[in-house]
């Protein structure tokens, strides 16, 4: 699994309970760094934060669906908002979560 974060605690929080339910995973915290990692193929599941530097997140999707990459992608944002949340299903994410969250 991808996590693409730049929030250092949420992206470890998400990182230890991946790991307790035995995923492994993979983090990066901007946008191209995220672009290069989900290019390889390596990843079953992508979780993408919307506000990045460098990239943002749906760019990054539309430039991953543009590639024909079609690894799932779950949006993860503060933004929420229905328009933020509809161009990005509609950009070709396949589900999108608002912070906070649980991990329940």
């Amino acid at each position: 699994i991808l996590v693409v974060e730049d929030e250092a605690d949420i992206a470890e929080l998400i990182g230890l309970h991946l790991g307790h339910m035995g995923h492994a995973h993979e983090h990066v915290a901007d946008g191209l760094e995220a672009l290069a990692a989900a290019r390889d193929g390596e990843h079953d599941l992508i979780i993408l934060d919307l506000n990045l530097p460098r990239m943002d997140g749906l760019d990054i999707t539309r430039t991953l669906r543009a590639e024909g990459i079609h690894t799932p992608i779950l949006m993860l944002t503060s933004r929420t908002g229905e328009i933020d949340r509809v161009l990005g299903l509609e950009l070709g994410a396949d589900d999108y979560l608002t912070k906070p969250f649980s991990v329940r």
